[in-house]
């Protein structure tokens, strides 16, 4: 879980867009960007290049 303080702070490191938290899949989402990026022991990791890119079918959700 992602305390709702620290998400409303936190913003894609790539395009600056707010992000929204995935709890099945353990991700903050971008969708202007088209990255997904983990959340490991609780921790966001807010790193592009351990981002995984969204799928088309993600990105029209």
């Amino acid at each position: 879980m992602i305390d709702e303080k620290l998400l409303a702070i936190l913003v894609c490191p790539v395009t600056k867009a707010p992000l929204v938290y995935d709890e099945k899949n353990q991700e903050l989402v971008c969708k202007a960007s088209g990255l997904a990026y983990p959340v490991r022991d609780g921790i966001p990791v807010m790193l592009e290049e351990e981002a995984r890119q969204l799928t088309e079918e993600e990105k029209n959700r």
